[in-house]
């Protein structure tokens, strides 16, 4: 009888145990999609190590000029080709005395200006080319993935140096000399950048149409807009958001092409591909006025590949557990 009363106040015991696990299991808050990605992309290190490396290139570019109010054109022809870490010129300065770190700081506005500008034109074109094309299917997707190809078809850096020669005037006349080669740039780095967004977004758009989700909108008399943009767009992110992050990359290494040929932004204009040809003249004299903005250049866009990679993993939903 005591046997039989010990394995019923043991089975009472464990079915306790059991229910007030199931219980604290059922109070904490369940992880969303988002929440589980950012959880994800949080453990990996070598993208949190990216992201920081990026914000703190940012932070420097935005905040920098003023907490190093020094002029970047300011002549000091009794510095001409300081050596980095010599007293006042942290970054030495170049074959005029203008101090590199004023330079550098203020031309990674410019420089990544541009990165995320046209990284925007590219993503919002190549989302809405792919997302009709995508849901509409039929001749609309063949005329827009014909469209696609031609667009791929086109030498990308001498489009782009045409248009520069072309329109560089009557831009400048228009909105200055600065603000017009920006808009020149972006628009065109943007504006030969979006198809692989559009064929990510196609190819997400014809496999989220068929959903059950997608087959309930239309029964409550969702219109096409809405379907599009608030039921299937948002899911399809995932990708959207990792081909952002390399279209930063790719528009920031297009610009200082541009700047390094010559026919980006005004020479006076301190941009990060500018100084690396600026530098290239001295690289026996002063090899750092060319190797500093490099490894600036060189940094950013591995950071921003490295953050890709973790974005990727991040939002793969095959590593969802």
């Amino acid at each position: 009888m005591a046997n039989v009363n010990l394995a019923i106040n043991n089975k009472v015991n464990i079915t306790a145990e059991s229910s007030l696990q199931q219980s604290r299991q059922l109070s904490k808050p369940s992880r969303t999609l988002w929440g589980d990605a950012l959880h994800r992309f949080r453990r990996h290190k070598l993208a949190m190590a990216a992201l920081t490396l990026l914000v703190l290139f940012v932070l420097a570019s935005i905040f920098g000029p003023l907490l190093y109010p020094v002029d970047p054109e300011a002549l000091d022809f009794a510095a001409v080709f300081a050596s980095p870490l010599s007293p006042g010129h942290i970054l030495g300065t170049d074959g005029l005395g203008r101090d590199m770190l004023a330079r550098v700081l203020f031309g990674g506005r410019i420089s990544l200006s541009v990165g995320f500008v046209a990284m925007a034109i590219a993503v919002i074109l190549g989302s809405v080319i792919g997302a009709v094309a995508g849901y509409f299917g039929g001749k609309i997707d063949q005329i827009l993935m014909r469209v696609t190809d031609l667009f791929l078809s086109l030498p990308q850096l001498p489009l782009i140096l045409l248009t520069v020669y072309l329109f560089r005037e009557p831009m400048s006349k228009t909105f200055g000399q600065q603000q017009g080669i920006f808009l020149i740039v972006v628009i065109m780095i943007g504006g030969l950048a979006w198809m692989a967004t559009a064929r990510i977004v196609r190819a997400s758009f014809l496999s989220l149409k068929e959903k059950e989700f997608v087959e309930a909108a239309v029964c409550i008399g969702a219109t096409h807009r809405s379907i599009m943009f608030k039921h299937i767009l948002p899911n399809s992110f995932s990708p959207i958001i990792v081909a952002a992050t390399l279209e930063i990359g790719n528009a920031i290494i297009t610009e200082s092409t541009l700047s390094f040929l010559g026919v980006g932004f005004p020479p006076d204009t301190p941009t990060w591909g500018r100084l690396v040809t600026d530098g290239s003249e001295f690289l026996q004299v002063a090899s750092w006025l060319a190797l500093v903005p490099g490894v600036l250049i060189f940094l950013t866009v591995l950071s921003i590949n490295f953050m890709g990679d973790g974005l990727r993993d991040a939002l793969d939903p095959r590593g969802r557990k």
